[in-house]
């Protein structure tokens, strides 16, 4: 689980270890991360952390070997770790493209690279986190939506490419979520009408409301699950509505 430190990606992680899953935190910010392990150890699962930049291709292998080593398999992989950026064309920068290619995108791969060889005996299940941004036009965000556009065909073409190893791989894009990340960035960018933002945010899912990161973590344990045995190279959109009835 990469970027299990916060969010989604805490959720999915503890959900996992409650149904006896083995799971390994991998985050750069060692504080969240450790954080995320500790109350999954406390509610009876079995969670390790480990620190790792998921941009560098040779850290990953040597960590992803490692944990092989250690755990004696490796059976998911849950892409999560990701970083946004609000801009259009005009107002993204050469160095936002990059830091933006480098986590979302290079990420994901270095992770599938190193993961892939080690699912091949018996099978395994990849899990990346796309966004509806990939799928429909959203204002200012040219370059989150460039990178989670590349996580979808980076997932087809898994899927078709590992079809004979028996690794499926799906991603899942949700529209927005109630995570710290949405707060920080309201406190950030709209200091005392954070209320009123978060309702107008909230407001442009059909349903009403923003999903909560528990209700990704539902959708990508089931995801992950031999119950999903038959799905592989599918996008799933867990997004109140949002591409197919915001009109």
């Amino acid at each position: 689980m990469t970027g299990g430190g916060s969010g989604i990606g805490k959720a999915i992680s503890k959900l996992f270890a409650s149904q006896h899953a083995k799971v390994y935190v991998l985050d750069l910010d060692e504080k969240s991360g450790k954080e995320t392990v500790d109350e999954i150890n406390k509610g009876g699962g079995k969670g390790f952390y480990k620190p790792c930049n998921i941009s560098k291709h040779a850290e990953v292998k040597q960590l992803i070997d490692s944990i092989y080593k250690e755990a004696g398999s490796i059976n998911i992989l849950v892409n999560n770790a990701g970083i946004a950026h609000v801009g259009n064309i005009e107002g993204t920068t050469e160095e936002d493209l990059d830091r933006l290619y480098n986590v979302n995108v290079k990420g994901a791969f270095n992770c599938m690279q190193a993961v892939i060889p080690l699912m091949k005996s018996k099978g395994g299940c990849i899990l990346n986190m796309a966004s509806v941004a990939a799928a429909v036009g959203i204002p200012d965000r040219f370059g989150y939506s460039m990178t989670k556009g590349a996580v979808v065909t980076m997932t087809l073409s898994v899927a078709k490419d590992y079809l004979k190893d028996n690794i499926r791989c799906n991603c899942i894009s949700p529209a927005r979520v109630h995570t710290p990340f949405v707060d920080g960035f309201l406190a950030k960018n709209y200091p005392g009408k954070e209320k009123e933002m978060f309702d107008k945010l909230s407001k442009t899912q059909p349903i009403g409301r923003m999903a909560s990161p528990d209700e990704i973590a539902f959708l990508a344990l089931y995801l992950c699950s031999d119950e999903a045995g038959f799905i592989t190279g599918c996008d799933y959109p867990i997004d109140g509505g949002f591409i197919r009835l915001n009109n």
